[in-house]
């Protein structure tokens, strides 16, 4: 087993971990202006990715250029990865290959202190991804407790490029935000990442 084969269902089975799906998360977090590069980027890219419509393009056209604008002007700095092995725990299936992950650290050759992981929604479906993002914000929590971090919270985000979904993993909870965010409005899904950041 691996990131990609949990479910909903396995996340709570064999991952032992209680849902929440009644919150709005960041119904209250003020919206970030974004960057004149990235309107005017996703200004072009939104439509070809959408034109194009497979994964990849979502993701090379609209989720990075997102990501690589918010490592731009986050403070304190943090890295980003991207198709990066994250093998924390095999016998849990909490192995294999995370989409994205952001770093509490400005260390870019070796993931340190995760805090963000970003799963990328399979066949265009925010639920496709949920069982998948919540094994690697589990991992991310295991491998900072075993680096003895202070980080308690990790927060995971599912994408299409067009939708985006938070969550949020405390002790043995994770709260699924009932909210969703187009990129039409990438400034409230920047303010989201910077106030997940900062806090």
């Amino acid at each position: 087993m691996a990131y990609s084969d949990f479910t909903l269902t396995d996340v709570t089975e064999k991952l032992l971990l209680s849902l929440n799906e009644k919150e709005r998360l960041f119904s209250r977090t003020e919206p970030l202006e974004c960057s004149p590069h990235l309107t005017e980027t996703l200004k072009f890219n939104i439509p070809l990715a959408v034109s194009i419509d497979t994964e990849k393009a979502r993701s090379e056209l609209i989720v990075t250029p997102v990501l690589v604008d918010l490592i731009k002007h986050s403070k304190p700095e943090i890295s980003l990865f991207s198709g990066i092995e994250f093998n924390v725990d095999k016998t849990k299936g909490l192995n294999g290959t995370c989409d994205y992950m952001l770093s509490l650290s400005k260390e870019q050759l070796f993931l340190d202190v995760p805090i963000i992981a970003i799963v990328e929604a399979k066949n265009d479906r925010i639920n496709s991804g949920m069982g998948q993002c919540i094994a690697e914000m589990l991992a991310s929590k295991l491998y900072n407790d075993r680096k003895q971090t202070s980080i308690s919270t990790i927060y995971g985000v599912i994408t299409t490029g067009s939708l985006w979904r938070f969550l949020k993993l405390h002790d043995n909870i994770v709260w699924i935000d009932i909210d969703e965010y187009h990129i039409s409005n990438v400034s409230k899904i920047m303010g989201i990442f910077i106030s997940i950041i900062t806090a």
